[in-house]
């Protein structure tokens, strides 16, 4: 594959359906535990990937898009997956994927940008910033991240495990993978359109505040897109696999049974 993959697999190994699991920025494979855990996906093979520069795991060759989506899709082919779930990060390697239709199965994508107004404000400043201040602003935001974990409902032992994840990732990959993000959501290329004329069959997931969103015209394409379905979870959720994995593993469940159809 000519990456070293970081892999977390769950599940019997001789299962009739094998999931890939793509992890957000500077998440590891193991933030997948909480969904991996849910009764209603135990049947399924489930290999959750650390994406290579994140939470330790080695940096690659190239940070943009288009190199993350033809990596990701080599790992998809190896594992026989039949679904592709990415969260933050790692729903936009799988739309990369999507889009070049270098994966046309089933998607689901928890928690994506699509667009600069979709991104927070507060990220994107600190990714600018860094373009003149070098690496200190991501630093900072690496420091403080791992805060953002005592919200979600685990024991603190796992939320340290979870917050040890941002630390592990380096602040050169830090730099030069956010730069390649920013210019991605700078492009002014519309996505929504761009998945719904790939054909894909997508489930495109959303917490009602707190992971971003989608702007009025994206949602108006993807509504009227017969590929796509929006789901919306109830309430403010920043770590969707984490904090409301029996909602996430029904999406799963349903992209399963999209297989075959």
């Amino acid at each position: 594959m000519g990456v070293d993959w970081q892999l977390f697999e769950s599940g019997p190994a001789g299962a009739e359906h094998t999931l890939l699991l793509l992890a957000g920025g500077m998440c590891s494979a193991r933030s997948y535990l909480e969904l991996t855990q849910q009764p209603s996906l135990s049947g399924l093979r489930l290999v959750a990937a650390t994406m290579p520069g994140h939470a330790g795991a080695p940096s690659p060759d190239a940070y943009s898009h288009d190199a993350y989506g033809r990596m990701t899709a080599d790992l998809v082919e190896a594992m026989g997956a039949e679904v592709v779930v990415g969260f933050s990060m790692g729903a936009n390697v799988a739309l990369e994927m999507a889009e070049k239709k270098l994966f046309v199965g089933p998607t689901v994508l928890l928690g994506i940008s699509l667009s600069l107004p979709d991104e927070s404000a507060v990220l994107v400043n600190v990714i600018r910033l860094s373009k003149v201040l070098g690496s200190l602003p991501l630093a900072l935001m690496k420091r403080t991240a791992g805060s953002m974990v005592k919200g979600i409902p685990v024991p603190p032992e796992r939320q340290a495990e979870l917050a040890a994840d941002f630390r592990r990732t380096s602040t050169r990959d830090m730099r030069l993978g956010l730069r390649e993000y920013l210019r991605w959501l700078e492009s002014g290329e519309d996505h929504a359109a761009v998945l719904c004329r790939s054909g894909v069959p997508t489930w495109v997931v959303h917490a009602e505040k707190g992971d971003g969103g989608l702007t009025a015209s994206e949602r108006r394409t993807l509504e009227a897109c017969s590929t796509v379905k929006i789901v919306t979870i109830p309430g403010s959720v920043f770590f969707l696999p984490n904090e409301v994995p029996d909602q996430i593993a029904s999406v799963i469940t349903d992209a399963v049974a999209a297989v075959n159809t």
